[in-house]
């Protein structure tokens, strides 16, 4: 460790590491180690002056870092995180944490008993306009909450589906994207304890869906529904309204409805809707949008992290809450499939 900054090992060279190794440079932090047996990472760890290992093993025993992000393949993500538990390195672990509920809470489990931090890279969390809502949120600006909307509706281009895994069960808009939504709806309005799904595979006729509509039940009473497919042209996702990566064209529109006692909230616009008086359907309504701030959430995100490993804070995205994001989209997946409505457990279980 030199000065303030911490040495953040990546393992994982790919698009995401790649991502990672920027924003560790932009966050103030030092790039500890790439860890990657592709060659082609040497670049990489040049680039960034650090040092390339070709298996986390050999990273460990050198003893080049004081935490590791790991952005490998998502059935590796708990072998590797148990390896760094073993060796008291807190971790940050991109979105799924694991490829199931049961293999996740071994890596949660194992972390808690041994008192090493674990975050997840549910980064969304870290975008300044979902901190300014789930602080408008929790001002009281929308009462008690009430409805919650949600889409996901956009079009994954033909090529997209040209690997074959993308047309197999599991690879579909439920597992690869809606989990961000799960995520990001639990952190602005509370647990979500029952769900029921439909899905289809009309649109394509792959395996995999293409097409859900889901009904989520709040543990504060609000009810919420949220229409998921990767097959149509359209604006409302995430991807196309938070203009977080500029990979992705922006569309001026908003992807979530929150509405509660005193007024309703799109975003992520964050324009607020209320009633200066009384709240009628006959009475006038207007909006405001409150100042919110630019920053990149990988670099917040990785900001956090080094806050975590010094132990200044508390993980914002814990283990626990990337467990219950992926047992919140088992249970969509298990209601699709028998038609029934699904509890999910507590986050705490």
């Amino acid at each position: 460790m030199t000065g303030n900054s911490l040495r953040i090992a990546v393992v994982g060279a790919g698009l995401v590491g790649r991502r990672h190794l920027e924003a560790i440079a932009g966050a103030g932090q030092r790039v500890g180690a790439v860890v990657d047996p592709d060659e082609r990472s040497q670049a990489l760890a040049e680039r960034f002056q650090a040092p390339r290992f070709t298996s986390l093993s050999q990273m460990i025993d050198a003893g080049v870092a004081d935490g590791v992000v790991i952005a490998t393949p998502n059935q590796a993500h708990v072998p590797n995180g148990l390896d760094c538990v073993a060796a008291g390195l807190p971790i940050l672990v991109e979105k799924p944490l694991a490829t199931d509920v049961a293999d996740g809470a071994r890596l949660v489990e194992a972390a808690e008993n041994a008192g090493v931090a674990v975050l997840v890279g549910h980064h969304r969390r870290h975008n300044p306009l979902i901190r300014k809502a789930r602080e408008e949120i929790e001002a009281g600006a929308l009462g008690r909450l009430i409805a919650v909307h949600g889409m996901f509706w956009l079009v994954k281009p033909d090529d997209y589906f040209e690997a074959a895994w993308r047309r197999e069960e599991g690879a579909g808009p439920i597992f690869i994207n809606l989990i961000h939504d799960v995520d990001l709806l639990r952190h602005l309005c509370g647990d979500i304890v029952s769900v029921q799904a439909l899905e289809a595979h009309a649109a394509r006729g792959f395996a995999v869906e293409d097409t859900a509509a889901i009904l989520l039940r709040f543990a504060n009473g609000a009810l919420g529904t949220f229409s998921v497919s990767d097959a149509i042209p359209a604006p409302w996702s995430w991807e196309l309204t938070a203009r977080e990566n500029p990979a992705y064209p922006a569309s001026g529109q908003s992807c979530y409805m929150i509405g509660g006692s005193n007024g309703a909230m799109e975003v992520p616009s964050l324009r607020i809707w209320s009633h200066a008086g009384a709240k009628s359907w006959w009475a006038p309504i207007a909006n405001r949008t409150p100042p919110v701030g630019q920053d990149d959430p990988l670099v917040a995100q990785i900001r956090q992290f080094a806050a975590v490993i010094r132990g200044e804070e508390d993980p914002l995205v814990s283990g626990r809450d990337g467990l219950q994001a992926i047992r919140i989209v088992e249970a969509v997946k298990r209601s699709a499939r028998t038609g029934d409505s699904v509890a999910c457990a507590s986050v705490k279980a």
